[in-house]
């Protein structure tokens, strides 16, 4: 029988019961033993859902970090919190998977690596979509070098009428950013990830807040749609120094026919492509000086995951983070990986509000 590891879960919202406390809970050494949050009835209503039988129910995450039995602490906060909670949670000697994204600032973000570097501890960031069956079959086939060189990219995250109205996505303080922040930072995640390039040169990009009526026909209703700030769409070109560019695009709201899901790019190679786009992967090339494409079906075996699990990525990511504690070895996102999405985030903001290119030391 693996070792139990007793987790703490500090912020207990929707992406605690939507995604971490379910998946933690399929997973028979993983045991959830407190739960923080400022509101204490939703601690305690996770408390009673998923916790065991003697766990405890903190409103100060610094008292939560103080007891020693807690080995790991998932960090579930609006991104302005995400920072201080992990640096803290880090230097109180714990292990730490923090949601996406990996702050609201590339300062921010630094603070968190730099903490992970000195304490020693693991520190990954929630970005699951690198752990479906489509992208680990990619990365795969990539790492066999079927593609080549990858010099050509894209990625999107693209909502017709999907703009998030609740909790504080609405709330530039307490998020940061729209769309680019929210939705796209998984898509430029696992673009990053595939093609294994981690050095930008420099960034373009452009913001637009124009529609006449972006709570028009959202899916979510309207609930302060119209007035916030946000971003509702953007656009960037990004280079990097080995000369490979990546275009993103992505939205919340956009008049455009053709929505695509977070977690979506296409790669293109000196040999080959491929393309993972609202879910299904395709790869692209020459046979027989003809053009080929095919559909791979991930949903018939063929790719591990580990011993006992389905295909789901929020149970992937949870159960190869619980395995990366138990026997002492990477988790699947590094910070060092996430900061540099989290600075090429940063700088298609500042692009486009000062209407320069930003360019990386």
């Amino acid at each position: 029988m693996e070792r139990i590891v007793k987790i703490g879960i500090i912020g207990c919202g929707g992406i605690a019961n939507g995604k971490h406390m379910p998946a933690l809970s399929r997973i028979p050494n993983a045991k959830m033993v407190a739960f923080c949050d400022l509101i204490p009835e939703r601690a305690e209503k996770a408390r009673a859902k998923y916790g065991t039988p003697d766990a405890k129910v903190y409103v100060d995450y610094k008292e939560l970090l103080k007891d020693e039995e807690i080995e790991v602490v998932h960090v579930l906060t609006p991104n302005r919190e995400h920072a201080q909670i992990t640096v803290d949670a880090l230097y109180a000697g714990k292990h730490v998977m923090c949601e996406k994204p990996m702050a609201k600032t590339a300062a921010d973000a630094r603070r968190m690596y730099e903490a992970a570097v000195a304490t020693g501890k693991k520190l990954t960031i929630g970005y699951q979509h690198r752990q479906k069956p489509q992208s680990i079959y990619a990365k795969r086939y990539i790492e066999s070098g079927a593609l080549g060189e990858i010099y050509y990219a894209n990625c999107y995250a693209i909502r017709r009428r999907g703009t998030p109205n609740w909790g504080v996505f609405l709330d530039a303080e307490a998020q940061g950013g729209g769309p680019i922040i929210d939705i796209a930072t998984h898509s430029l995640d696992l673009t990053l990830y595939l093609m294994n390039n981690y050095e930008p040169e420099m960034v373009v990009g452009k913001t637009h807040k124009r529609l006449e009526h972006p709570e028009a026909g959202n899916i979510w209703g309207d609930n302060g749609v119209s007035t916030t700030p946000l971003e509702e769409a953007a656009c960037a070109f990004i280079r990097m120094k080995n000369g490979a560019t990546i275009m993103l695009e992505t939205s919340w709201a956009l008049n455009t026919s053709e929505p695509i899901e977070e977690g979506s790019c296409t790669l293109c190679g000196s040999k080959e492509g491929l393309q993972i786009k609202n879910n299904v992967l395709k790869i692209n090339k020459i046979e027989f000086d003809r053009q080929t494409e095919t559909k791979v079906d991930t949903n018939a075996g063929g790719v591990a995951f580990y011993s006992g699990a389905s295909s789901n990525a929020i149970d992937v990511e949870a159960a190869n983070w619980i395995r990366s504690i138990v026997e002492d070895t990477d988790p699947v996102v590094l910070p060092k990986q996430a900061l540099v999405v989290s600075e090429i985030l940063e700088a298609i903001y500042e692009s486009s509000k000062t209407g320069k290119p930003v360019y990386f030391a």
